[in-house]
């Protein structure tokens, strides 16, 4: 199954210290030669402080017990570096948890920053202190207090590039603790900080959303909200068109998350389209069970996948918890596309699609039937399900068809009206009335010129945007010293 994991197409998109759950659960997993495993988690390791962490993988790779004195040096430094950021740190927390202080700051952070250099002669550089402190512990596998300085940074800062990337600091600190609530939370600000920051280059743009897509899946698979979350976010145009451009491999959480959520299964059709478009950059075992079943309607075919997938998502980190949700609501829709085409359904047949056997699958269609009121019911002297077909009913056929007839009819009432009121200013004369309505139209093109180049502009900019744990805002990618060897 190392030929479906998406660890090394992930890490480009992760910070480092994301990255490390992602090769612990591999080992688990024995995927790969764990040698090759051990010198990938030391190579991600190495530029960080965790140093007694690295030293520890580094003596393992090479078999010894003694400590190396590269390490030793390396320790101290931090240690006297990290002594420094704390002491400037707690001059500057000092101050913020003072009562009378907190009394004083409001939600304006720049009356916040002059009360404080009028008062307390603060600087910038003060403030700075917080992000460079939270910065240096998160470096150090110290998550909670990394999350606090960040926290108070925010709080205070006015510099809009600092505080978006304390933001991320702060989000994958809240994640590598497992504080799902405020990471959520953290999430939901730094996607509209996305959203609506006005960036210089398209490109940036879609690379910040890449990367919080990303990261959002350690979100979306462990918050009890998340998997309406990433429904929601994941289907918003822009991101759709950011995972097609720069991420396909995303749609297979995507197709995970609309199978295991029953109430977001209306976008099951559009993701249908998006897989089937996407077929030629990324397929796996849990995109073609769909394609199986929406657009090839092989249901051997999507049985085939059905059991390849279920090898899938024991092997993914994200995706192993939502393991027996997936297959319950994958078996109901082959069980549902099943019955749709036929009438009469072989239960030992329908059982077989769905990888159980008879008498499994006698007691599992039985609750299908009963937990979803299908109009069916159970031959047990045949042993077939019988499916009472849902003809549409002539008076709702003529509704449906007759739903437009309104709104056009309106649309014309009004354009006649129109014509009616020009011909009268032009006192009768038709050939008035059309320079009339003609010059009209000239000037309403003209008035509203500047909305539709403003729309082709922005339209421009998406096209621009399709060319081109935890975060790696510089863009660079992680390279290993040797690749991964599946066992």
């Amino acid at each position: 199954m190392a030929d479906y994991d998406l660890t090394q197409k992930m890490i480009p998109f992760l910070d480092r210290q994301l990255v490390f759950p992602l090769l612990q659960f591999l080992s688990v997993k024995e995927l790969y030669d764990e040698g090759d495993l051990l010198q990938s988690k030391y190579d991600l390791l190495s530029k960080t402080n965790m140093v007694d962490f690295t030293k520890e993988l580094y003596k393992q790779i090479h078999r010894i017990e003694n400590d190396p004195e590269e390490f030793l040096e390396q320790r101290e430094k931090v240690l006297a570096t990290l002594n420094d950021l704390q002491d400037n740190a707690e001059k500057v927390m000092e101050v913020i948890e003072n009562p009378d202080v907190i009394g004083s700051l409001r939600q304006d952070k720049y009356h916040n920053m002059q009360f404080l250099k009028d008062n307390y002669n603060f600087t910038d550089e003060m403030i700075e202190t917080l992000y460079h402190y939270g910065k240096f512990q998160y470096d150090c596998g110290q998550y909670g207090i990394s999350s606090d300085m960040l926290y108070h940074f925010r709080v205070l800062s006015t510099d809009n590039e600092l505080n978006l990337s304390a933001l991320w600091g702060k989000l994958a600190s809240e994640i590598l603790q497992g504080n799902w609530e405020a990471a959520y939370e953290d999430m939901q600000k730094l996607r509209e900080s996305i959203d609506m920051k006005a960036f210089t280059d398209p490109i940036q743009q879609l690379q910040q959303r890449t990367w919080l897509i990303h990261w959002s899946l350690f979100v979306f698979f462990n918050h009890p909200k998340g998997r309406d979350g990433i429904v929601d976010m994941f289907f918003l145009p822009q991101y759709l068109n950011t995972i097609q451009t720069s991420c396909p491999w995303i749609l297979r959480y995507l197709a995970a998350a609309v199978i295991t959520n029953k109430r977001r299964k209306n976008h099951l059709r559009e993701l249908v389209k998006v897989i089937e478009q996407e077929t030629y950059t990324y397929r796996d075992p849990v995109t073609d069970f769909l394609l199986a079943i929406y657009v090839d309607f092989d249901f051997e075919l999507a049985q085939a996948k059905l059991r390849e997938s279920e090898r899938v998502l024991e092997n993914d980190f994200f995706l192993v918890s939502t393991l027996e949700d997936y297959l319950e609501n994958a078996r109901g829709f082959v069980a549902e596309a099943y019955c749709r085409i036929h009438q009469r359904v072989d239960i030992a047949e329908l059982s077989e699609r769905i990888n159980l056997d008879v008498e499994e699958g006698e007691k599992w269609i039985a609750n299908l039937i009963r937990d979803t009121r299908m109009d069916a019911k159970i031959n047990y002297k045949d042993n077939t399900v019988v499916v009472n077909p849902s003809a549409t009913s002539l008076y709702q056929q003529v509704i449906e068809k007759t739903k437009g007839i309104s709104f056009r009819s309106q649309v014309l009432t009004t354009a006649i009206e129109k014509r009616e009121n020009l011909i009268v200013a032009g006192n009768g004369n038709p050939v008035a009335a059309n320079q009339s309505d003609k010059a009209g139209e000239r000037g309403d093109d003209k008035h509203t010129g500047g909305k539709h180049h403003g729309k082709h502009s922005s339209n421009n900019n998406n096209r621009s945007s399709n060319a081109g744990s935890f975060k790696n805002k510089s863009g660079s990618s992680y390279s290993f010293n040797k690749p991964l060897r599946a066992n």
